[in-house]
């Protein structure tokens, strides 16, 4: 059964979708700011080679020069264009920042339908492990993580993954665990379905859309763990043109206010960006919000 809306009854159905077009969240002003600066940062890092003037290990400019006509961003310590690597920094940060939201959305939907699903002591153990992860700050966990493994880039990957898989297991088990004992599910168990595929088939489907929100939030939550990892030691070495080993060499020219500013300002677009496309799909897939943009 459809609920329409009583102010738009009587309108023609040309109008009625206009109007819904008009309000869809999507059509919202922050929406469409994340949405662009997004795309842009993808065709950045998608045509790096193209847009950069310079390599980004090129030391080819005098060194520590102001922003000026020539070198857009200035040079750092060693002669390198900032432009270009902050450009070429797109291609370190952004891939890597997805890849491991993958990682830890696949292991923690995992671990947490599992969890949801089976209950009992497999629920209690999961968990119990999850709540380890949990005790620890953030941070602090993937220095450790990160410093045990040894300060390499892949290192910093993993090390961020092993501190955010539980925030998607909590998530996954809480909505497994609401769909459990939904109708459609005991009639599939009914009719002889097994668990892999009522799992896959009838409660991946309806927990796809938080998780999903969930994720493109922590898009800008990676980027700046991976960037912190950097600027602490503990992520990208040099001489790679990472945005937070970048604002790293910022802070030890700290009277150069151009070589961690940029950077800087990279990373906070980019997180902008993400949360403000995420907040937007929490807006379009929960229907209690999407009514009210409407209204």
């Amino acid at each position: 059964m459809t609920v329409t809306d009583p102010a738009l009854v009587d309108l023609p159905v040309s109008t009625r979708r206009d109007r819904a077009a008009v309000r869809s969240p999507w059509r919202q002003p922050l929406a469409l700011v994340g949405a662009a600066l997004v795309v842009l940062w993808v065709l950045i890092a998608l045509f790096a080679p193209l847009l950069a003037p310079h390599g980004p290990l090129e030391q080819l400019a005098p060194k520590l020069q102001s922003p000026s006509g020539q070198y857009f961003f200035g040079t750092d310590e060693l002669g390198r264009d900032v432009f270009s690597r902050v450009i070429y920094g797109s291609r370190i940060s952004l891939p890597l920042a997805c890849l491991l939201v993958v990682l830890a959305t696949v292991l923690g939907a995992i671990v947490g339908t599992i969890a949801g699903f089976f209950g009992g002591w497999v629920d209690s153990v999961l968990m119990r492990l999850a709540d380890l992860v949990f005790a620890f700050p953030g941070i602090i966990l993937a220095m450790a993580v990160a410093a045990a493994l040894g300060p390499q880039l892949r290192n910093a990957v993993l090390a961020v993954v092993v501190v955010s898989w539980p925030s998607y297991a909590r998530l996954v088990r809480g909505l497994v665990l609401s769909a459990r004992s939904s109708e459609y599910v005991a009639a599939s168990r009914l009719l002889g379905s097994s668990a892999l595929r009522t799992m896959l088939v009838d409660l991946r489907p309806n927990i796809a859309g938080p998780v999903l929100v969930m994720a493109a939030l922590d898009v800008g939550n990676a980027v700046l763990l991976l960037s912190g990892l950097s600027f602490l030691g503990l992520g990208a070495q040099p001489p790679a043109a990472e945005w937070g080993a970048m604002v790293a060499a910022g802070a030890a020219n700290f009277d150069r206010w151009w070589i961690g500013l940029f950077p800087g300002l990279a990373i906070l677009t980019v997180v902008l960006a993400f949360n403000f496309v995420g907040d937007t799909l929490r807006d379009a897939l929960d229907p209690r919000t999407a009514r009210a943009i409407r209204d």
